[in-house]
């Protein structure tokens, strides 16, 4: 199925080179899914690959070295891999997430952490370690979980709470994101889960760790005033657009894994291929109708965030619900088509060599994540039925 993204997304010289090595790099990534899937890692060859190809920091401005792709070309590239395991395009969405935090860290900090073309960022924003202002920057304790990507990450963007003695009490805390280098900090070996294993996600600590101030970030504030367009687009609204593609990806390739083991299998007693059966037959059309409709939903307010962030439109609370409510709804429908074509796999499915079953445990984990849970829905009603929403999340 085409992507809107494909008719906005190749404005200048490289875009290409960008999708064909998504495309490398997806192919990789199937090889590879076992070994992914055991090692509960990126293998090395296929993250050089993927740091090779500038998938993990497609989001760093040409300034600095990077390819700055735009949004819909980045979660196309993710999707990409997704399709491939859904590991490995998780890992991506995360990365390029966090390499589009290089137009949001002071310049001296983006270039020591984004400058190396061969650098790569993990991020978790989630505000859950304290950081204690000292001269020159903070000092910072605490711990992060679903670190995705941090075993073959260089740094690890982090959220904190600004910590110290004249806060008042009551006032609303003040965060900020944290650049520190993965080898000043502790990666604790906590992701032992039942879907994307792959994706290393496991928890980290730092203990009294000094960052300084030129590594310091506010995504509360919103992108620089002089932001280009690819910086204007919601950052927020673009992580869960990221989940988001790592799912629909692997919708798509759970229709793949299905349509060629239904050519080949006769189910028990039965003189017909799986696909010869009338019910596998309207199985299989329901899911593509639901798939591609919410693939729709999903180009539909990718493309008008972007249409928005090139006209340097102002993006509206009706822009930033449409892009959750469309994230929320392409995950978890993709959830569902990928459970439909488990369930037709039959016994096939339920072996450990079945490509099906690791589909259907990474779909369900894709949605346990707090930016496409079923609770964004309610912020989403909320809005539709014009009660106030907190724009700060979206």
């Amino acid at each position: 199925m085409p992507h809107l993204s494909d008719t906005i997304d190749d404005e200048r010289a490289g875009r290409t080179e960008f999708h064909a090595a998504a495309r490398h790099c997806a192919d990789l990534a199937r090889a590879l899914a076992t070994t992914t899937e055991e090692r509960r890692s990126l293998p090395a060859e296929l993250a050089d690959a993927l740091t090779a190809g500038g998938l993990f920091r497609a989001g760093v401005p040409e300034s600095l070295g990077g390819p700055e792709i735009p949004p819909p070309g980045i979660l196309r590239a993710a999707e990409t891999v997704a399709r491939a395991d859904a590991s490995a395009g998780w890992c991506v969405a995360i990365a390029a997430s966090t390499s589009l935090l290089s137009a949001y860290l002071p310049a001296e900090g983006a270039a020591e952490v984004f400058g190396d073309p061969r650098s790569v960022a993990a991020g978790v924003w989630a505000p859950t370690a304290r950081a204690l202002p000292v001269d020159g920057g903070v000092r910072v304790t605490g711990r992060w979980a679903y670190c995705s990507g941090v075993t073959h990450a260089d740094w690890l963007l982090a959220g904190c709470v600004l910590a110290g003695p004249d806060a008042a009490e009551g006032a609303a805390p003040v965060l900020r994101v944290v650049a520190v280098p993965t080898a000043e900090l502790e990666i604790l070996d906590t992701w032992r889960t039942s879907g994307l294993r792959g994706t290393g996600s496991h928890d980290v600590v730092a203990d009294d760790v000094f960052v300084p101030a030129h590594r310091l970030a506010s995504l509360v504030d919103g992108p620089p005033a002089d932001a280009t367009a690819p910086y204007r687009f919601p950052l927020l609204g673009f992580f869960a657009l990221s989940v988001a593609a790592a799912a629909l990806g692997n919708a798509r390739g759970a229709v793949d894994d299905l349509l060629a083991l239904a050519s080949a299998r006769r189910p028990s007693g039965s003189d017909r291929t799986l696909a010869e059966h009338p019910a596998t037959q309207a199985a299989v059309a329901r899911a593509e109708a639901a798939l591609r409709a919410a693939h729709l939903l999903y180009d539909d307010a990718v493309a008008r965030a972007w249409r928005a962030a090139r006209d340097a439109a102002p993006a509206t609370t009706d822009l930033r619900v449409g892009l959750r409510l469309a994230a929320t709804h392409a995950a978890r429908t993709a959830a569902e088509v990928t459970a439909a074509m488990y369930e037709l796999g039959g016994g096939a499915a339920i072996h450990e060599d079945s490509p099906l079953q690791r589909r259907f445990r990474d779909a369900h984990t894709v949605t346990a994540h707090i930016q496409v849970n079923a609770a964004t829905y309610e912020v989403a009603g909320r809005h539709l039925l014009g009660l106030p929403v907190d724009t700060a999340r979206l």
